[in-house]
């Protein structure tokens, strides 16, 4: 695919419409991932705790780890309860693993509660080795859909095997959002460190 040049924080800021300025943001994610002690925690939410350990996985050339994807899903889920727009669901990085190695009565509990029948749009994130994928169940379509970086063209695959898992995400975001994906590698850097500052803030931009 081919896409604009993204002006990254200004874009960012019109969407907010907050007195604070770009800089603060980016001195916000600097910071957040400069941070000496790998075990504060930086932000909590969902029954989970982000630590800067796991925070700086988000830093240059990193593989994502299923803390910050799960938290990131969650976050999905929070912006469609609250914005409307597609129903979605995310199961977590876990539920897979266990379906393969106990069937369906290993995780016939994960959805008590909740009819995903309901819902537009289950995301299902895959960790295959070292490499992160997504699984799209839309059921307003009856379709299965599976999203892998490394199957793009025209990308540097070295950069892929790293950025793996904020393909997987940012996947899910703009299908989320019924948007076409028109992101390429080039795009990952400030991927990267938007997704730091929502995580903080627990918030999608």
């Amino acid at each position: 695919y081919e896409t604009k040049p993204i002006n990254a924080w200004q874009t960012t800021k019109k969407r907010l419409c907050t007195p604070f300025s770009l800089y603060d943001m980016e001195d916000e994610v600097h910071k957040a991932l400069s941070h000496s002690n790998p075990d504060e925690v930086l932000s909590s939410a969902f029954k989970q705790r982000i630590t800067c350990r796991d925070l700086q996985t988000l830093g240059h050339q990193k593989w994502l780890n299923d803390e910050v994807i799960n938290f990131y899903m969650n976050l999905l889920i929070t912006r469609s309860e609250q914005e409307g727009g597609l129903k979605v669901y995310a199961f977590n990085t876990f539920f897979f693993p266990k379906l393969c190695a106990g069937g369906y009565q290993a995780v016939r509990r994960w959805t008590k509660g909740m009819d995903i029948f309901e819902k537009d749009i289950i995301f299902v994130p895959l960790h295959l080795g070292v490499h992160w994928c997504l699984a799209v169940v839309d059921f307003r379509v009856k379709e299965v859909k599976y999203y892998d970086s490394t199957y793009r063209k025209n990308d540097d695959i070295c950069w892929i095997l790293f950025d793996c898992g904020v393909f997987a995400c940012k996947y899910a975001d703009y299908i989320a959002r019924d948007k076409p994906i028109n992101f390429t590698q080039k795009n990952m850097p400030y991927f990267r460190r938007r997704m730091v500052w929502e995580i903080l803030n627990q918030k999608l931009l």
